[in-house]
């Protein structure tokens, strides 16, 4: 039973390999109560082989999810909604607060610290999949960096 229980905890804590070798995790920062927008932050590294694109998201917890990005105009902090967002082959992209995240719109429930929820991304190359993402507090500005591990 412990093996069990520890396998279940291992694959909730664990980022996604996509297909073609994207590796994929997330999070989110909790909300209000009565919020109806939130954020989702993704780190996504490349598979060394070809460029790719993140197309779209989507959440059975919000009406809608779109990518955005934070610029400055005229002194003002504003965001804008952005089409795609290319994946380079080295290295990746690593979504911050301030920066680009996927906004969650009309949230049908607060995102409750601790809890988790599915968001399904879909890539140009790699395809959809679906991503366990973990719900930090309301002022966390990133995941608590884990030890790596060697396979």
């Amino acid at each position: 039973m412990r093996f069990f229980i520890l396998l279940v905890s291992f694959l909730f804590v664990c980022p996604v390999w996509a297909g073609d070798g994207l590796v994929v995790d997330g999070w989110a920062r909790a909300t209000a109560s009565k919020a109806r927008n939130g954020a989702v932050y993704l780190s996504i590294k490349g598979n060394g082989a070809t460029t790719d694109r993140l197309l779209s998201a989507r959440s059975d917890g919000a009406r809608r999810v779109a990518l955005h990005a934070h610029e400055m105009d005229g002194g003002v902090m504003k965001m804008r909604l952005v089409d795609s967002l290319e994946i380079p082959a080295t290295g990746g992209v690593e979504m911050r607060p301030g920066q680009m995240h996927l906004m969650l719109m009309g949230l049908k429930a607060p995102l409750g610290k601790g809890s988790s929820f599915p968001l399904t991304v879909t890539f140009e190359k790699a395809g959809t999949m679906t991503l366990e993402i973990k719900i930090l507090g309301m002022g966390a500005k990133g995941m608590p960096v884990m030890k790596k591990h060697t396979h």
